[in-house]
């Protein structure tokens, strides 16, 4: 690769640091390394890294805490590790900010694929129409830019990449699957409490009543499907 990605990676197990330290930097990409969530916080701030590793249980700030303040400044893609079983918290990471997770074991093919799906997803373009209107809701393209009455809104990469994919697909039932592999990439296709916690996230940023959406309805037993409101 011509410019080396920044990897922040942040675990309080120092084999694991090691091990995907080495592991990446094999791939040529460059590795920072922090030991908990404070220092996964302050590593952020301080060296701008092209994605950021977390993991969910460390001593002093865990990694959810420091998801969510890093989150309040940065659109960096960020991706949680947790220990398997522990769904409560990946929804919780999810809720805070995290573009994504991998559970506990993992294998480290498994994570650099997340890894480069991270990276397009923060650098690749959307093939879709420059600006999509529907009713109050202006979705411009070729600008990666939301209004809501006019009003600029704030959507992390992950949230706008899954809104570009619904709009530019307008009228269409996606599935969970089919949103998944061209929202994530093709290497995921089961993980529907993803799909899940995003769309709440959106609903909650551009529908008036989340709870009775007029944009972006539920297919039971399918996916979602944008509406595009009069």
């Amino acid at each position: 690769m011509s410019k080396k990605a920044r990897i922040l990676v942040a675990d309080d197990e120092p084999k694991i640091r090691m091990f995907i330290r080495a592991n990446l930097e094999a791939r040529g990409y460059e590795v920072i390394l922090a030991q908990d969530g404070i220092e996964a916080s302050e590593a952020a701030e301080r060296v701008l890294p092209d994605v950021i590793v977390l993991d969910v249980n460390m001593p002093g700030m865990d990694g959810i805490e420091a998801c969510r303040r890093i989150r309040e400044w940065a659109d960096i893609p960020i991706i949680m590790l947790s220990v398997r079983g522990d769904e409560k918290d990946k929804v919780k990471a999810l809720d805070e900010g995290a573009d994504d997770y991998v559970t506990k074991p993992f294998s480290v093919e498994e994570l650099l694929a997340r890894i480069r799906v991270a990276l397009r997803r923060a650098t690749g373009p959307v093939v879709a129409l420059p600006v999509f209107v529907a009713g109050d809701l202006e979705v411009d393209l070729s600008k990666r830019a939301v209004k809501r009455r006019g009003q600029l809104m704030k959507l992390t990469q992950t949230e706008y990449g899954l809104l570009a994919y619904l709009v530019a697909n307008a009228g269409k039932a996606l599935t969970h699957r089919d949103l998944l592999r061209n929202v994530w990439g093709p290497e995921y296709g089961e993980e529907k409490e993803v799909v899940r916690v995003f769309i709440g996230q959106l609903r909650r940023k551009i529908e008036d009543d989340p709870a009775n959406p007029r944009f972006i309805v539920t297919e039971p037993r399918l996916g979602y499907r944008f509406v595009k409101a009069d």
